[in-house]
């Protein structure tokens, strides 16, 4: 649960033990201070190991009985992932644990001492003063499926990244090698192509090859789409190429480990997808989402990777505010300048919901209208990629309401409580 800074605040009180943890790969440092930021015992070093949180914890613990304090809170920044063992490890045996923001410690580190200076004690003491002053929040900790989704699209993601790195690396050897042979084949991972380049159909040994040969060749691999026609311009090409004519074999053999790791990463996609989609049913509300015409269950899972729970929200402009969608005022006096979405949230979930606000302007008919009226409104229109902001921004309220209510989505509806826009909805 996100407190309000009032509610936060209000925690920090005479029964409060404040400790604050600067988190590295190997050993943490922990400093504690009271409801009013004095020290109340010199800094604890412990390993990130079994042995050191439990020396955390009787740290802690001893530390409470001995000040009469016994709320105890313990915050840290949340950068990297060395956090995420410590945080997990504290909330399962019941302490209360939270993050602050890597920026506000940045900005705090100043305030005591007038230096920029920056050790891991002054950081640590740094985290505590800003727990102290309510300017933390509660660490979205994934369990159960949540945790399994949230895994799975990071390994997604990776997936993903290997494939494009393939695709340029074999963009480069066809460069190096055969530059002319995009010109016949639009596409280097279509089947006729992916087969001759497997077997290593370089310029040389389609010069040497005959048409009909080289016809029953692809044909093994893709009976449509390619015909003589197709053949003789690749033999054309072949015959004023430009590509390498040194390392040929090695090449082949570039070729072949290329299209091997290729294929071998989208069979593992395809069963990684399949796996994801299922996983999504197991959460509430995540039938009535994949039925929006322009929302996959892929898109599905990725919102609940990186939101978790629903059930740990209040309110949806927390979800928006977690993805950096939140508005950012520029405004001074009479200057009034340009009003832009803050990007302070987690960048994977603001990416997700922008791309998914596109196909849902173009294939969904609500949505489009939507769109439309958000570009062409008298008052404040906005441009294309403002729109699908403010599009990303309703899709959040709308995945909002049918996981906390398991209502099935009306198109009808979300017209209507548009202001401005009531009249299109008979069209819908």
């Amino acid at each position: 649960m996100d407190f309000t800074q009032n509610q936060r605040l209000a925690q920090m009180n005479d029964r409060t033990l404040i400790i604050g943890v600067d988190v590295a790969k190997h050993k943490h440092v922990a400093r504690v201070v009271d409801d009013r930021g004095r020290d109340l015992a010199k800094r604890l070093v412990f390993a990130n190991t079994m042995p050191g949180f439990s020396e955390l914890l009787s740290w802690a613990r001893d530390l409470s009985e001995d000040h009469d304090r016994p709320d105890i809170v313990i915050g840290m920044e949340p950068t990297g992932h060395y956090w995420l063992n410590l945080a997990y490890h504290l909330k399962t045996r019941g302490i209360y644990t939270v993050v602050v923001n890597p920026m506000k410690v940045k900005r705090f580190k100043e305030m005591d001492d007038d230096s920029p200076t920056k050790n891991d004690t002054k950081d640590a003491k740094v985290i505590a003063q800003i727990v102290r002053d309510g300017r933390f929040h509660e660490p979205t900790l994934p369990k159960d499926v949540y945790a399994e989704l949230r895994e799975g699209m990071k390994v997604y993601d990776i997936m993903q990244e290997d494939l494009s790195s393939i695709k340029a690396q074999m963009q480069n050897a066809l460069d190096r090698y055969f530059p002319e042979f995009l010109q016949v084949f639009k596409d280097w991972t279509g089947k006729a192509a992916l087969h001759l380049l497997e077997k290593g159909f370089l310029p040389e040994d389609i010069r040497q090859a005959s048409e009909e040969a080289l016809l029953a060749e692809v044909k093994t691999a893709a009976r449509r789409a390619t015909g003589i026609k197709r053949i003789q311009a690749l033999k054309q090409v072949a015959e004023t190429s430009v590509g390498l004519t040194v390392g040929l074999r090695m090449a082949r053999e570039e070729f072949r480990y290329l299209i091997d790791q290729y294929k071998r990463i989208e069979e593992r996609l395809v069963a990684l997808e399949a796996q994801l989609e299922e996983l999504v049913l197991h959460v509430p509300g995540a039938d009535q989402m994949t039925a929006i015409k322009g929302v996959s269950a892929l898109t599905v899972a990725g919102f609940f990777a990186e939101v978790g729970n629903l059930a740990n929200y209040r309110d949806p402009r927390q979800i928006i505010k977690l993805a950096g969608l939140n508005l950012k005022l520029n405004q001074s006096g009479t200057f009034k300048g340009q009003t832009t979405i803050t990007k302070r949230g987690r960048k994977r979930l603001r990416s997700l919901l922008f791309q998914v606000a596109r196909p849902l302007a173009l294939h969904n008919e609500a949505f489009r209208k939507l769109h439309e009226h958000y570009r062409y409104r008298a008052t404040n229109p906005l441009t294309g990629k403002q729109s699908f902001v403010a599009l990303s921004r309703k899709l959040v309220k709308i995945f909002y309401v049918l996981g906390t209510r398991k209502c099935a989505f009306s198109e009808t509806r979300m017209i209507r409580d548009i202001p401005g826009i009531s009249g299109l909805q008979e069209s819908v």
